[in-house]
């Protein structure tokens, strides 16, 4: 069975967490399966709109604690509960205000490894513009925290005046640490950027390409928010009637070379010959004869991924024309690789120019159409 993916959402009291969660809802697909894992002190229930959302499948609370010192030994119970009673395509855990998000990383981890049911996907951290002091502590201590924080995102900047948001990410600069950031739209961010793919999302081939087409602008967006990332659409098509796999030599080099500074997420659906490896060494080895062809989903987020096997399909080419031989026979065209890459802004165009150029992304083998889109 796939793991579970987590997504760890973490800052300062009152920051927007909560709001950053109740913005993410509408964006999944209505058959997505979304858990919670809240963390708060004292005895107050969640909030009241969150819990009755019917979006959420089910909830578990840690209260009257930290989650990642005192309560770090309920985390596997309660994950556990929620495995076994909604069986969620995603977890996410909502922190305290004082939580440090390391240790619980690690602990995340370390129940991956255990009981082979969760895999950490990220960790986001929400600042509160308007009230950033806190992070005003550039020592030892902050610069851990930061360690296991893959995403920044910068909450109520419309708040204040330009100076004042600019010394905070001077500040949050002082950290001299390569952390991915963005500005929210009023505490909404694009799920492309909070979440990675996995199997549930995947089914709807649009969810690949984090929510883009061509043919349209991201769903109830605003222009701000638009030029906050780029994304960059990638399809890899075979020609032939013998199924073909992606050049993995060269899809390792792509995931080992992109900086996660300049490249926030790479998601994609991949066809490949044999299992594929994890940053981690991990592989999920497929039912079926050695060699033949399988699909992976890719799972790529500031320096770390996964490839997961899939029973999804990928989806038809798209804008190649059929080719006939001299016989009168068909030339089949199958996709063997859809990719959406985010990037931070102003790096689309410089990445379109180095995937097209070669050596990244190819067919093993001669042949294979690339095409390379900037969606946004």
């Amino acid at each position: 069975m796939a793991q579970i993916p987590i997504t760890i959402i973490t800052g300062f009291l009152g920051s927007g967490k909560t709001t950053l969660i109740l913005n993410l809802i509408p964006q999944l697909p209505h058959t997505y399966k979304l858990a919670l894992l809240k963390n708060e002190f004292g005895d107050v229930a969640i909030d009241s709109q969150l819990a009755s959302s019917a979006a959420i499948s089910g909830v578990q609370e840690l209260r009257n604690g930290c989650i990642c010192c005192n309560l770090v030994g309920q985390l596997g119970d309660a994950l556990e509960t929620l495995r076994r009673d909604v069986t969620p395509d995603r977890i996410v855990i909502e922190t305290s205000g004082s939580a440090f998000p390391a240790t619980l990383a690690m602990e995340v981890n370390r129940l991956g490894r255990e009981t082979g049911h969760y895999i950490l996907d990220g960790v986001v951290v929400v600042i509160d513009v308007e009230n950033w002091k806190g992070y005003e502590d550039t020592s030892y201590t902050a610069k851990m925290q930061q360690k296991y924080t893959d995403l920044i995102v910068f909450n109520k900047w419309e708040l204040v005046d330009e100076r004042m948001y600019e010394d905070c990410l001077d500040r949050v600069g002082d950290l001299e640490l390569q952390i991915a950031n963005v500005k929210s739209d009023k505490g909404r961010v694009d799920q492309s950027l909070l979440l990675g793919l996995d199997s549930a999302l995947a089914k709807d081939g649009d969810s690949v390409h984090g929510g883009y087409s061509k043919d349209k602008q991201p769903h109830d967006h605003s222009t701000h928010h638009q030029s906050e990332v780029e994304v960059l659409s990638v399809n890899l098509v075979s020609e032939g009637n013998i199924a073909k796999s992606v050049n993995l030599d060269s899809l390792e080099t792509f995931l080992l070379s992109a900086p996660k500074d300049e490249v926030y997420r790479i998601k994609a659906v991949v066809s490949a010959s044999h299992p594929l490896a994890s940053s981690s060494g991990d592989v999920d080895e497929p039912a079926g004869p050695p060699g033949s062809i399988n699909t992976y989903i890719l799972n790529w987020a500031f320096g770390r991924w996964t490839f997961t096997h899939t029973n999804t399909a990928l989806p038809a080419p798209l804008n190649v024309a059929s080719s006939t031989t001299g016989s009168g026979s068909s030339t089949k065209h199958e996709t063997i690789l859809r990719m959406t890459i985010v990037l931070a802004r102003g790096e689309a165009t410089k990445w379109k120019r180095r995937i097209e150029k070669g050596g990244m992304i190819e067919q093993d083998g001669e042949g294979g159409f690339l095409m390379v889109d900037r969606v946004t």
